[in-house]
């Protein structure tokens, strides 16, 4: 209920409501390779955010079903939140990259894996299968790989182009708040994964299988993305973020290590200060 209550404060945004006049200005002003660079970022992140809105609903009947309410209540806001991710990144690539028709060539064989394949498998495998383990597996991919490693790293790229050149400024300000929405996000899967541990501790084996499986895809996907182009344009370099990459997945697999053998009350009070910090 306190990341319900972080979403409703703020968490209300509109992706209608930015004003994208001087990023179509700053956009006629790049060079071809920094556009195709940009439309790539955001080819990933359009169709991303529509797989894991897409995707999202089985881990929500399985926890309704479940008769977890608070989390079904706070899932609500987290469905909400990915479908305007979903509009916001179209709004840029119709209004100001003017992409209209399919840009799915910029998805390469390990995004087309993570999230064509292992991500519906997975989660969709809740809809007959809501087990404590199947649940596990579903939110070690969804909140610690796609969210906490990929789209982490993503927004850190695509925030260090446009904070770095003061550039595009409605698209910095509106990455801002999926940046803060995905927190939230990643801090229930951190809780989630968090309160299975403490139930279940032989969960483990299954919650570092699946991380430590994806994790090569995920930096798959980063030298897919950013390692295509030589040189990178804004001169980005590649191994800045597989290292970010890397210290959000440590980071993660660390804080749900440390959960075994906690009790719900630890689990709880280590949640609830995560919130307060912002950082999941």
């Amino acid at each position: 209920m306190k990341l319900f209550e972080k979403a409703k404060r703020i968490g209300v945004w509109n992706p209608s409501d930015f004003d994208f006049t001087k990023d179509r200005e700053d956009w006629e002003r790049l060079t071809e390779s920094e556009q195709t660079l940009l439309i790539h970022l955001t080819s990933v992140f359009q169709a991303g955010e529509e797989a894991v809105t897409l995707d999202l609903l089985p881990l929500i009947g399985a926890v309704g079903r479940d008769g977890r309410v608070e989390e079904e209540i706070y899932l609500t806001s987290f469905l909400w939140e990915e479908a305007k991710h979903v509009d916001f990144f179209q709004r840029f690539l119709t209004e100001v990259a003017g992409v209209t028709g399919d840009i799915s060539h910029f998805h390469g064989p390990n995004y087309r894996y993570l999230f064509y394949e292992v991500l519906p498998t997975t989660m969709n495998a809740l809809t007959t299968d809501s087990s404590p383990a199947a649940l596990a597996k579903a939110s070690a991919t969804y909140n610690m790989i796609i969210e906490g490693v990929l789209a982490e790293t993503g927004y850190h790229a695509y925030f260090t182009v446009c904070d770095r050149l003061q550039i595009l400024p409605a698209q910095r300000d509106g990455v801002s708040h999926i940046k803060q929405d995905e927190a939230r996000h990643i801090a229930y899967g951190v809780y989630l994964l968090s309160r299975l541990m403490a139930e279940h501790p032989g969960l483990w084996d299954v919650v570092e299988g699946a991380m430590n499986e994806l994790i090569g895809p995920a930096l798959g996907i980063v030298e897919e993305t950013l390692g295509s182009y030589d040189p990178v344009p804004f001169e980005l370099k590649v191994s800045d973020f597989t290292e970010f990459a890397v210290g959000q997945f440590q980071k993660r697999f660390d804080r749900i290590q440390r959960a075994r053998g906690m009790t719900m009350a630890e689990i709880d009070e280590l949640t609830h200060a995560v919130i307060e910090s912002g950082d999941a």
